[in-house]
């Protein structure tokens, strides 16, 4: 809703070449309480003050010499392409009246005037012009404000990217029948295994010689739902030698709290196992 303070206080551009009609306009407004008002006699300047101004509201005759109303009207309309054009045409002739509103202008006002009417029309212009104006700030906050959170997000991914890739091998993600849905590092090539071994199925784990204890301990974990972290495997290699991961999960849930699967990280510590051996 608007305070009847900023009806008040809108912008407003009286446009006749009549002096005696803008003089009565102008009391009108001043004695309806309105403060911010301005007029010109010269169709040809209306133009560029309402793109220095952008008036809330312009009164406009469509009688005038050498440029009438509509005319006018048309320039109106580049300054407010697409938007909203707040124009209320006064005019003595009812030909006009249709005419000026298939032209753009919001509303009519007959000559000679009926004051009442004329504040009626102008109060009831003015809040439909706020109001869209409010919408149209409204609009350009959520905008900036969807932008600042879509740039924040890219950079907490990146940053989430970069602690992946400095503390794991890879990361993987899993659905809740445990199909791997998507694994990003060299984890293929650790396990000297074919994409699609892994990347579409837990089949290829079985036949890859894991150690059977561990692999249940895994599992349980991942059947109880719950997290896991730098929990330690082992397999045997092709050529007999024993490698061992590192992983760490947690379990994923949607916006109704239902799981839908699991995602982690993952690194080769055989290495470090060696080097602990010794």
């Amino acid at each position: 809703m608007l305070d009847p303070s900023e009806i008040l206080n809108a912008s407003i551009l009286i446009v006749d070449d009549q002096e005696a009609n803008v003089m009565l306009l102008e009391q009108m407004l001043r004695n309806a309480g309105f403060t911010r008002f301005t007029s010109t006699s010269d169709p040809h300047t209306v133009c560029p003050l309402h793109k220095a101004h952008r008036y809330d509201l312009i009164l406009l005759d469509l009688q005038m010499p050498l440029l009438d109303g509509f005319q006018v009207m048309e320039g109106l309309k580049d300054i407010e392409a697409g938007g909203y054009l707040p124009v209320l045409v006064i005019t003595a002739q009812p030909a006009h009246k249709l005419r000026a509103l298939q032209a753009g202008a919001k509303d009519f006002v007959s000559k000679p005037f009926d004051l009442i009417e004329v504040q009626t029309r102008i109060r009831n212009m003015l809040e439909v012009r706020l109001l869209y104006k409010k919408l149209d700030d409204y609009n350009k906050v959520l905008e900036q404000t969807v932008l600042e959170r879509t740039a924040e997000l890219r950079e907490s991914e990146a940053r989430f990217r970069n602690f992946t890739a400095l503390s794991s091998d890879w990361y993987w993600e899993q659905d809740a029948k445990g199909k791997f849905t998507f694994v990003s590092g060299p984890v293929f090539d650790m396990l000297g295994l074919a994409a699609d071994d892994m990347h579409g199925a837990t089949d290829g784990l079985e036949a890859a010689r894991w150690n059977a204890e561990e692999r249940t301990l895994l599992h349980a974990n991942i059947a109880a739902r719950r997290p896991f972290i730098n929990f330690v495997y082992s397999r045997s290699g092709a050529d007999g030698a024993m490698q061992f991961l590192q992983v760490s999960g947690e379990p994923v849930f949607d916006s109704a709290s239902r799981f839908i699967g699991y995602r982690g990280i993952g690194m080769d510590i055989t290495d470090h196992m060696a080097r602990k051996e010794s």
